[in-house]
C-alpha cells in the first residue's frame, strides 16, 4: 500500500471518531495522573518504622499494603461504572476529596486497626484517577495519537512507585512516617482544586437522560442496574482477548511489585545499607527507566499501528499488540534475571543491579501503553472502554496485591534468584498470550461481537 492509502485509512479512523474537547489534546491536569500513586506508595520506604509505630512486624504492614492493592482492584468496579453514567468530572471530584479526608485519618491513625481501615479506604478513591484518567484519554484522542498520550500517563503512575519510595525515604531518616501521609494530603487536596477549575468533562454522551420521568425507586432500580459491576467481570471471562491482555498487564505488576516490595529487606543486608535513604536510593533506577520509556513507548505504540495502517489499508485494534510481544519475551525477563541472579549470587556489585533495574523500568513503559491503549481501542465502537478499563486494573492490582504479600516469605524461602526467575517465566508465557490475541484476536472479537 502507498503512502495514500495510509493517509485516507488514517482520515478515515479520525473521521470515524467524536471530536475532541477545545484543547484536549492538553492535558488539563497534570497532577491527575501522579496525586494518588505517586504518595501512595511512600509508605514501601517506611514499612520498618510504621512496624516499630504500632509494635509489629514489617510482614504484617506488608500486609497493609497487599491489602491496600487488594482494594484497589475492587476500586474499578465501582468507579468504572460511575463514570459511563454521570460522566468523568464528578468521579474526579468526589474521589480526590474522599481521598483527602481518608489521607488525613491515615496521618492521625492511632492504632494499627485504624491504619489498616483509612489505608483500604484511601485505596478505593485512588483507582478512581487510574481508570478513568485512562478513559478521559480514550475520549479525548484519536487511536493513532491514543498510544503516546496514553504513555504519558502511564508514566505517572509507574514512576510513582518507583520515586516516592525515595521521597518516603528521606521522611521516615529525618522526621515521622506520618510525614508521607499529611503530604499525600496537601496533594490530593491540591488536586481536588486543579479537577474542579482546570478539568472539563470528556465524555461524549452521559446516560442520566434515562432517569427522566421515573420515580425515586425506579431511578434507584435503574441506577444499581446500570453501576452493576458484574458488567466488568463478565467482559473478562467472557472475552480471551482482553483476559489475556489483563494477564500481560498483571505480569508486569506481578513483576513491578516484586522487585520494589522487598528493597529494604534484600538489598540492605546485600550492599551493608544502613538507613532507610540509602535503600529508597534504588528505586530511582527503575523510575528514570520508566522516565527514559515515556519518550518513547506511546509512540513506538502509535508508529506500529500507522507501519500495519499502511500494511492493510485499515485499523486493526490487535495489531498494536505487536509493538510489544518482542520486548516481552525476551527483554523484560532478561533484566529480571540479571537482576535477581545477581543480587543472589552476589556478583556485578551496585552498578549491575541498578543498570538491571533501570532496563527493567524501561522495556515495561515500551510495552504498556499497547497493552493499556488496547483496552480502549478494541471497545470504543461499543462505548463500554471504561468497563474493560476497569476489568484491567481489577486483574492487574489483584496480582499486584498477591505480589506484594508473597514477596518477602517466598524470597526468605527460595531466594531472591529463584523469585525473580518465576517473574521472568510468568512474563515470556504472557508475551506468548499475546502474541495469540496479535494473530488471531481481530477473529475471536468480532465472533464474540456476532459479526
Amino acid at each position: 500500500m502507498g503512502d495514500g492509502t495510509t493517509e485516507n485509512a488514517i482520515a478515515s479512523d479520525h473521521a470515524s471518531q467524536p471530536p475532541p474537547l477545545e484543547n484536549g489534546n492538553e492535558n488539563p491536569d497534570p497532577l491527575k495522573r501522579v496525586i494518588t500513586v505517586v504518595l501512595c506508595y511512600c509508605v514501601l520506604s517506611a514499612i520498618p518504622e510504621v512496624a516499630a509505630t504500632f509494635q509489629t512486624t514489617g510482614s504484617i504492614i506488608n500486609v497493609s499494603n497487599a491489602l491496600f492493592m487488594a482494594f484497589m482492584a475492587l476500586g474499578p468496579m465501582i468507579w468504572a461504572p460511575i463514570s459511563g453514567v454521570f460522566g468523568r468530572r464528578p468521579v474526579f471530584l468526589i474521589s480526590s476529596t474522599c481521598l483527602t479526608a481518608f489521607s488525613i485519618g491515615t496521618a492521625l491513625a492511632p492504632n494499627l486497626p485504624a491504619f489498616f481501615i483509612f489505608r483500604m479506604l484511601s485505596a478505593l478513591q485512588g483507582t478512581a484517577v487510574l481508570v478513568v484518567g485512562a478513559v478521559v484519554i480514550g475520549d479525548i484522542y484519536v487511536p493513532t495519537e491514543r498510544g503516546s498520550a496514553l504513555g504519558w500517563f502511564l508514566s505517572g503512575t509507574l514512576i510513582g512507585p518507583t520515586i516516592a519510595p525515595l521521597l518516603g525515604g528521606i521522611i521516615v531518616t529525618y522526621t515521622s512516617w506520618r510525614v508521607i501521609f499529611w503530604t499525600q494530603t496537601g496533594m490530593s487536596g491540591l488536586s481536588m482544586i486543579l479537577v474542579t477549575f482546570l478539568l472539563p468533562e470528556t465524555i461524549h454522551e452521559k446516560k442520566t437522560q434515562i432517569f427522566e420521568g421515573l420515580t425515586l425507586a425506579q431511578k434507584s432500580t435503574r441506577l444499581l442496574h446500570l453501576m452493576n459491576p458484574t458488567e466488568i467481570i463478565m467482559l473478562l471471562v467472557s472475552s480471551p482477548n482482553f483476559m489475556i491482555v489483563g494477564l500481560a498487564v498483571s505480569s508486569f505488576m506481578w513483576n513491578q511489585y516484586s522487585l520494589l516490595t522487598p528493597i529494604r529487606y534484600v538489598l540492605n543486608p546485600r550492599f551493608h545499607l544502613a538507613t532507610p535513604l540509602q535503600s529508597a536510593l534504588f528505586f530511582i533506577a527503575p523510575g528514570a527507566g520508566y522516565l527514559t520509556g515515556t519518550f518513547c513507548g506511546g509512540s513506538w505504540s502509535d508508529y506500529t499501528v500507522k507501519r500495519y495502517v499502511a500494511k492493510r489499508g485499515r485499523r486493526v485494534p490487535e495489531d498494536r499488540l505487536n509493538s510489544a510481544v518482542v520486548i516481552m519475551a525476551i527483554l523484560v525477563p532478561g533484566c529480571m534475571l540479571v537482576y535477581g541472579w545477581a543480587v543472589e549470587k552476589e556478583v556485578g556489585g551496585i552498578p549491575l543491579v541498578v543498570i538491571a533495574m533501570y532496563l527493567q523500568g524501561l522495556t515495561q513503559l515500551l510495552c504498556l501503553p499497547s497493552l493499556n491503549t488496547y483496552c480502549v481501542d478494541a471497545m470504543e465502537e461499543s462505548g463500554k472502554g471504561s468497563l474493560v478499563v476497569a476489568g484491567n486494573y481489577l486483574t492487574r492490582f489483584m496480582f499486584a496485591a498477591a505480589s506484594t504479600a508473597v514477596c518477602l516469605p517466598a524470597i526468605q524461602a527460595i531466594g531472591v534468584g529463584w523469585f525473580s526467575t518465576i517473574s521472568a517465566l510468568f512474563i515470556s508465557v504472557s508475551a506468548g498470550l499475546v502474541w495469540l490475541v496479535a494473530k488471531y484476536g481481530e477473529g475471536w472479537r468480532l465472533k464474540r461481537e456476532g459479526r
